[in-house]
């Protein structure tokens, strides 16, 4: 995957100093952070620098195949990119152990329907581990959800629950100097 900003040239590095307020993708494309899952977090910046954040079920009705769930989420993915402008990146939540197989398969569906999704319409991706988003967000890298939840309503946003929570703080990695773009 391409890098979010171009690196800062060195000391010693011919030609004049580059100074870059923003990151360089951050000026023309929207960043989208994901917590996958039945009931998907999600946080974009768009390109005015403004962000937005909420939560998206895609649980299948009683009345509908499997399949629906992940076929409403690719829907939500397009409808998305079409109102947030050009996604210059989609950051997920990189879960590497479950609670249990549903949750398993679940995270694995919407996992291979990002993927897909993202290289068909050449959008660059990244997991990023729980660990890091936590610690970024907390300063403990196994901090529960009432502390991710905690440290976003902090940063003056109002989460509706630690999945939009999860969204936000990998979204605040993924646009950070600190964080997604060293």
């Amino acid at each position: 995957m391409a890098p979010l900003t171009l690196p800062m040239p060195a000391a010693h590095a011919s030609g004049p100093p580059i100074a870059a307020p923003l990151p360089v993708a951050l000026r023309q494309h929207a960043v989208l952070a994901l917590d996958l899952g039945t009931t998907t977090g999600w946080a974009v910046r768009l390109t005015d620098g403004s962000i937005a954040s909420g939560t998206a079920a895609f649980r299948p009705s009683r009345f509908e195949g499997g399949g629906m769930g992940w076929l409403r989420f690719r829907h939500w993915l397009d409808s998305m990119a079409a109102s947030a402008g050009p996604l210059g990146s989609v950051v997920f939540e990189e879960v590497r152990r479950h609670a249990g197989t549903t949750a398993a398969h679940g995270y694995g569906g919407f996992l291979a329907h990002l993927t897909a999704w993202c290289e068909s319409a050449g959008v660059p991706y990244q997991g990023v581990p729980v660990g890091t988003i936590k610690r970024f967000a907390t300063g403990k890298g196994n901090a529960g959800k009432d502390a991710v939840i905690a440290a976003m309503r902090a940063r003056g946003f109002a989460p509706a629950d630690d999945n939009e929570a999860d969204a936000l703080a990998l979204l605040l990695w993924a646009t950070d100097a600190r964080g997604g773009v060293q």
